[in-house]
């Protein structure tokens, strides 16, 4: 099968500390410094550790279909973009998918070309399930509202539907109220974070500009999701106050058309986890009788990692869906760290492997370009087994974040990753650089230049060569390995077995983005040469 070899291998291999006592389900008030966890995700006395994700999930929302969980992730300039999640314990997810397979849909700006929108793009949506098809929204922050629709949430999903061609909002939502009535949310940033509602048609494909009414206002009020319970609409969204930090909030109101004046804080700032604040408020059935409720969410303040997932148990008080812990009376949840699983059997859980091996003709949905690729240039087919990636000029000479066709993985955080490459060097050409990288604000590069016929090992950072030996070796073997502190070893091997150290790098944040690694191939002298990828492998 062509696919056997082009594939993302995740060896999850936590190294288990000692079990930790859990409480009730409210969780415990477990300290952990951030960034420093040895294990993650489900434990083996029947909890699980935050983070459950310990990489970059963005921008999260999360919804219930049956027993079945999907979430979605914002991508930025990453494509295919708005990663689509799977799980059926709301603890071990799997990649299913990506939703947007042409970024240029929503500008050119997203393509290889033009390569201008670092930071922006594809932001922060919401995912619904309504009348047997699953609806996505999201916010392009320069050029406004899109939706597309699809029978199954692994795609293939429609072409995109503008719904609002304006710039400055961000962090939509949607709902079917219990009428049949279609809404949508969404902030104006630039007009100090007013959130409006608007109506939206039946079909969920058009919104209605004239219907639009404030119902938030002020303090970076944004993350909005709308869900109803219990005879309410609830519409979700986080604050952000100076010197405090981002909260989550809520506004209830018995009907979609408001006014939605009552108000209550969720959660605390928990500026000590970097914030929890983003995400989707979901109920698990732990037994047929048994109904319990909780919190995916990301964490909001960037490092290398990138804005991690954690799931918090939600609470309802009163009416409202309290998150975390909630042993201190009278004060909104705090972080929660260790919590009893949702569902303990060992057979729901996901794979970490998806459905990609039916089309021979597609990367795996783990795999992203960085922005739009030039589809010309890649092939799966000219060399069986192989990813064949041909090289063309950057934007700006030697500069990665100007070079198209990078692909791109996130970069865990964990006790041990490690990223080994095998590619073919025999077919590059005079200006030709290629190899394996880290980048977000910051970028760092162990590979090959080829100048004047002969090859030479390149180490770079932020741009800036520094030339290695000449290398006459067909083929070469590239590795990064990286534990908690963010700190690179990369290292190359001639025989697949004896690996050399070289250059280090610091991961780094930017963009809104944590670290990522990829295969970065580019010539700055012409259109010409090629290298072949035989396999990346990813071990945590």
């Amino acid at each position: 099968m062509i696919m056997r070899k082009i594939l993302l291998v995740f060896t999850l291999l936590s190294l288990l500390s000692p079990p930790l006592t859990g409480g009730g389900r409210e969780g415990t008030l477990l300290s952990r410094t951030w960034g420093q966890w040895d294990t993650w995700g489900e434990q083996p006395d029947g909890t699980y550790l935050n983070p459950i994700i310990p990489a970059d999930f963005s921008d999260l929302d999360c919804i219930r279909v049956g027993d079945d969980y999907y979430a979605i992730s914002s991508t930025m300039q990453y494509s295919p973009g708005m990663t689509i999640l799977h799980s059926r314990d709301l603890v071990n997810w799997e990649i299913v998918g990506n939703a947007v397979s042409d970024l240029t849909q929503i500008s050119p700006a997203l393509g290889w070309q033009q390569m201008d929108r670092y930071g922006r793009g594809i932001w922060a949506g919401t995912l619904r399930h309504h009348d047997g098809r699953f609806y996505l929204y999201f916010g392009a922050p320069d050029e406004g509202f899109f939706m597309t629709s699809a029978v199954k949430a692994e795609g293939p999903w429609e072409p995109l539907t503008p719904l609002l061609l304006e710039s400055g909002w961000d962090d939509c939502s949607a709902i079917w109220d219990e009428e049949g009535n279609a809404w949508f949310v969404g902030t104006c940033f630039r007009e100090g974070y007013k959130t409006y509602l608007f109506r939206m048609a039946a079909d969920g494909r058009s919104i209605d500009r004239t219907s639009a009414r404030l119902v938030n206002e002020g303090n970076g009020r944004e993350a909005n999701k709308l869900i109803y319970h219990d005879g309410y609409y609830y519409l979700i969204f986080s604050e952000h106050r100076d010197g405090i930090g981002r909260y989550v909030m809520a506004k209830r109101d018995r009907k979609m058309t408001g006014p939605f004046s009552e108000e209550r804080q969720l959660l605390l700032p928990c500026r000590e986890a970097n914030e929890p604040n983003q995400g989707g408020i979901i109920s698990f059935n732990a037994t047929p009788s048994t109904l319990h409720w909780y919190f995916l969410t990301h964490h909001g303040s960037g490092d290398w990692s990138g804005r991690i997932v954690s799931l918090l148990p939600v609470t309802w008080q009163d009416g409202w869906p309290m998150i975390g812990d909630l042993t201190e009376p009278g004060l909104p949840g705090h972080m929660v760290w260790q919590s009893p699983m949702p569902h303990n059997s060992q057979n729901s859980h996901s794979s970490n492997s998806s459905n990609y091996s039916h089309n021979p003709f597609l990367l795996p949905p783990h795999f992203q370009w960085n922005y739009q690729p030039r589809a010309d240039h890649f092939s799966l087919t000219e060399r069986p087994g192989w990813l064949r990636l041909r090289a063309f000029p950057p934007l700006e000479n030697d500069k990665l974040l100007k070079a198209g066709n990078t692909l791109t993985l996130r970069s865990f955080r964990t006790p041990h990753n490690e990223v080994t490459v095998l590619m073919d060097i025999s077919h590059l050409a005079d200006g030709q650089h290629a190899g394996l990288c880290h980048f977000a604000a910051h970028s760092g590069c162990l590979g090959v230049m080829r100048e004047q016929g002969q090859t030479f090992l390149e180490m770079r950072q932020d741009d800036q060569s520094q030339r290695g030996p000449a290398l006459s070796c067909p083929t070469l073997w590239l590795r990064s390995t990286w534990g908690l502190d963010g700190l690179s070893q990369f290292a190359y091997s001639t025989d697949g077995t004896h690996f050399i150290p070289c250059n280090t790098y610091n991961l780094s944040w930017g963009f809104y983005r944590g670290d990522r690694i990829g295969i970065y191939n580019y010539n700055n002298l012409a259109d010409d040469g090629y290298i072949d990828i035989d396999y990346f492998n990813m071990r945590h």
